[in-house]
Formats: structure tokens, C-alpha cells, sequence
């Protein structure tokens, strides 16, 4: 037997779904593009390896010896660290819209509610935390640098 009220709620989060894609698309501003002007550019969100080792030429320095090879290193690992702490706050991001899909979707039973929204928690926290590690990693990144 089909159950219209499950039917009724899969209408609803696409439509919700639907129209936030639509209304997000219709407000983005157009950008110019560039080709290979900008050696430190990124790819949604995710910034380039060997972002601040590039000289004016788009070719990353000689690192030297010594202290300069130690600051060229830390530098490519703080930039690995920020591209998973992006990652991860792409994934925190999913898993809230996750949760909102699955309370929508509940039916009314109090054990999915109640994972849904432990989910959405779990996830915010998650996006707070990531998004306050890169920021402290392009501190660190500009002391550094």
C-alpha cells in the first residue's frame, strides 16, 4: 500500500530543496575568468598546495637550506591541513542537509527525530570547528610566511 504521507513529505524536501537551488543560483554574480593569471587561486573553497610559494611568474621558489627549507615545508603541510579542514566543513555541510532530509522524512516517529537532529548538532559543531581551524592555519600561514 502506497503511504500518501511519506509520498507528502518526499514532495516537500525536494521542493524545499528545489527552490533554495534555484534561488541560490539566480543570486550568484557572474565572475570573470582568468587564465593562469592568478597562481594562488582556488577551486571551490580548496586553496592550491603550494599557495604563497609562487614568485611573480607563477613558478614556486627555491626553497634555500637551513631556515627557509623549514618554513617551505611547513608551509606545503599547513596548506595540505587547510585542503582537509575544507573538506571537512564540505562534509559537515552535507551532513546537516543530510539530518534536515531525514527529519523531514521521519514520519513522526520520535527515534528518527531524535538521530535526525543529534545529526544536524554533530555536524554544526563539526562546521564551527572547521571553520575556525582554517582561520587559525592562515594565521599561522601568514606568521610564517
Amino acid at each position: 500500500m502506497i503511504n500518501l504521507n511519506l509520498i507528502k513529505n518526499w514532495f516537500i524536501a525536494i521542493s524545499i530543496a528545489m527552490s533554495f537551488g534555484g534561488v541560490l543560483l539566480t543570486t550568484m554574480a557572474p565572475e570573470t575568468a582568468y587564465a593562469a593569471d592568478n597562481c594562488n587561486s582556488s577551486f571551490l573553497g580548496f586553496p592550491t598546495w603550494y599557495k604563497g610559494l609562487t614568485n611573480g611568474d607563477c613558478s614556486i621558489k627555491s626553497p634555500g637550506s637551513g631556515d627557509d627549507l623549514t618554513k617551505f615545508i611547513w608551509h606545503i603541510v599547513l596548506n595540505v591541513v587547510e585542503i582537509g579542514l575544507v573538506a571537512a566543513g564540505y562534509i559537515a555541510f552535507f551532513f546537516i542537509l543530510y539530518g534536515g532530509f531525514r527529519f523531514l522524512t521521519s514520519n513522526g516517529s520520535s527515534d528518527v527525530v531524535a538521530k535526525a537532529r543529534m545529526m544536524i548538532l554533530n555536524a554544526i559543531i563539526g562546521l564551527v570547528i572547521s571553520m575556525a581551524s582554517v582561520a587559525i592555519i592562515n594565521l599561522v600561514i601568514g606568521i610564517i610566511g
